[in-house]
């Protein structure tokens, strides 16, 4: 149901390879969105972390690299507790632009996973994401 995808596009004054680090390896992910226990690699599970101050780890988000094409696409299943573990995708395109990156993020399949809560979290998902690719602008600056 696309009136459910959260639709996100944001520019770079980096180049897509340096994006896609920043977006697949594990200590580049935890400067911008949650830290990682390992890199992402196709076909692999993953899974991201909340470090409390006390350095006590929680996981947060867990799912599934489904494809990647290095510095073009990244597909991943992406889960919460919440969803009960029903699985939605985010989708990340990266492309060139004057002497940039275009960064184009779609995530689908939250009214799915998320049923009559599904415009609760949307609004939850849509400020994550804002505040998320805004740190990681910063980050790959």
């Amino acid at each position: 149901m696309t009136t459910t995808t959260i639709i996100k596009t944001v520019f770079f004054d980096a180049s897509r390879e340096t994006v896609w680090s920043f977006l697949t390896d594990k200590d580049k992910l935890g400067a911008w969105y949650h830290p990682a226990e390992a890199d992402l690699a196709e076909g692999e599970p993953y899974e991201l972390y909340k470090v409390d101050d006390d350095g006590a780890r929680a996981r947060l988000i867990w799912g599934r690299v489904l494809k990647m094409q290095p510095f073009d696409k990244l597909v991943t299943t992406f889960c919460i507790a919440p969803f009960e573990g029903r699985e939605t995708t985010v989708t990340w395109h990266l492309s060139e632009v004057a002497g940039g990156t275009r960064l184009h993020l779609t995530h689908d399949g939250i009214a799915d996973a998320a049923g009559e809560a599904t415009l609760r979290f949307l609004k939850a998902l849509d400020d994550g994401w804002d505040q998320h690719l805004g740190d990681l602008r910063k980050a790959a600056a």
